[in-house]
């Protein structure tokens, strides 16, 4: 091997982490190379988190455009040109791209674009997407590879070739009758969207409710929300066999307590989980084990099986969310340099962007009571505040958990209007250990979803009597209307 092939690390895959790592060792000043197959920056800037959200946010636009009577605005004909919705979301693409692209130049670090596959410890062979072939070796090396969706192996279902995400944020039409497969964030956020364009939507969860991992309550909100928007959910639906073309005209054979019927549509979106691209990457030849469930087999320092080998974000079992990704970097980095940092414990928030979104961080009430932890419990509908009134988005609500016997925070969820940044701040007071009373006595602004927290946190249960003498007692009174 040349030593024009050795370098100092070398990352498979650029999507979050990697890339946060070739650009961290980069500065380093060390040789670094970047081998990525197809999305240069990662699925979250090409295939997911932004342009999914992107072409959500055009779909409340319509959605705000059908009701612009209630606000007072006067317009003739509204229709929702798909192909336009594309090139919006194209061009953020696009140049989210060149930035990355612009990044590689300025840190010297090299992108190798081709086909990536382990032939030995901390060797790299590279089908080079141009042609040709290449092999790198490293002292580091850091395993980027990420998930796909998955398309299970249902009667008939291949062959109907569904669209998943990729597919279905790249129309250019408006299908005429989507059937989505799966009530989780990707089913949920995707199914909304599309029906606010104008597509007849039925959605087909095999489970009892929708967003299975969250309440009961949650579970229902949004149930209700959808209903109210004219989606058509199935719960304890079973897919029994699927017929026909996705695009053109398929029938889905469903069966449930009721029986069976069948559904017919002119396309189906797959949204039924992921499925780690560790298969056929050779990670055997570098002795680098993966789990029952595929993916990369790491320690809590993210260290895999392998010697000097560390794995990234979904591949590595981590959390599905670019953000954790980012902090599988920093944990990496700051251990390479001396730390001691875990991926156990982390607080993990999350967001599904549906609208009104939902968003959650710590426990819930499911998995309080699944791990015997004794809490109360509050919950604030988001229109007994004000800001909810002058958006006219009255819909949702707040909870927060905090612990039966002390006044920490355990989890927090909100179904309403900006509840990804209304998490935030809960997030804030229990990384830094912050008893709630910290956000019930708060003098946040008004008009703001923030200053719900306040009467949110006031309508905490009193701590349990043999407590009182140990710990301020939380007042009932709560609401500001």
């Amino acid at each position: 091997m040349s030593a024009a092939d050795r370098y100092d690390v070398v990352v498979l895959g650029s999507g979050t982490g990697g890339k946060l790592v070739a650009r961290a060792m980069g500065k380093e000043g060390k040789r670094t190379a970047v081998v990525e197959r197809k999305l240069i920056g990662g699925s979250c800037v090409n295939v997911a988190c932004l342009p999914a959200k992107n072409v959500i946010h055009t779909a409340k636009v319509a959605s705000l455009f059908g009701r612009h009577q209630e606000f007072g605005i006067q317009t003739g004909t509204i229709a929702v040109n798909m192909a336009g919705v594309y090139a919006r979301k194209r061009s953020m693409v696009d140049e989210i791209v060149k930035v990355h692209l612009d990044r590689y130049h300025a840190s010297g670090d090299e992108l190798i674009l081709g086909e990536g596959r382990f032939v030995g410890p901390r060797t790299v062979q590279v089908a080079l997407r141009d042609g040709g072939e290449r092999t790198i070796t490293a002292d580091r090396v850091f395993v980027n590879v990420g998930t796909h969706a998955t398309i299970p192996d249902l009667p008939g279902l291949r062959d109907a070739m569904p669209m998943t995400h990729v597919e279905a944020l790249d129309l250019q039409r408006v299908p005429e009758h989507l059937i989505v497969l799966g009530g989780g964030y990707v089913g949920l956020e995707l199914g909304q969207a599309m029906r606010r364009f104008g597509s007849r939507v039925t959605l087909i969860e095999r489970g009892p409710q929708l967003a299975s991992r969250e309440d009961p309550d949650v579970a229902q909100a949004i149930l209700q929300l959808f209903r109210d928007e004219g989606i058509d959910v199935l719960l304890h639906a079973q897919v029994l066999n699927v017929t026909g073309v996705s695009g053109e005209r398929v029938a889905m054979k469903l069966q449930n307590e009721r029986g069976t019927r069948t559904i017919e549509g002119t396309d189906i979106l797959a949204a039924l989980g992921r499925t780690p691209n560790t298969q056929g990457i050779g990670l055997e030849e570098a002795g680098i084990e993966v789990t029952e469930k595929g993916h990369v087999r790491v320690n809590d320092r993210l260290e895999t099986t392998a010697p000097n080998v560390w794995a990234i974000g979904e591949c590595a079992g981590s959390p599905y969310f670019t953000h954790v990704s980012e902090d599988d970097f920093n944990i990496i980095h700051a251990n390479l340099n001396g730390g001691h940092r875990s991926t156990r414990d982390r607080l993990i928030p999350y967001c599904v962007f549906t609208d009104p979104p939902f968003a959650r961080v710590g426990l819930n009430e499911s998995q309080a009571r699944e791990n015997d932890i004794a809490y109360r419990v509050a919950s604030l509908p988001v229109d007994a505040i004000w800001r909810p009134w002058t958006l006219s988005e009255r819909r949702g609500f707040m909870k927060g958990i905090v612990d039966a016997h002390t006044d920490r925070i355990l989890g927090f969820a909100t179904f309403g209007p900006e509840a990804g940044e209304l998490m935030g701040t809960v997030q804030a007071a229990m990384l830094g250990g912050q008893p709630y009373p910290i956000l019930r006595d708060a003098v946040f602004a008004h008009p703001t979803m923030t200053e719900g927290l306040k009467y949110l946190f006031a309508g905490v249960p009193p701590l349990a009597r043999d407590d009182v003498e140990k710990h301020e007692t939380a007042s009932v009174a709560w609401g500001c209307l």
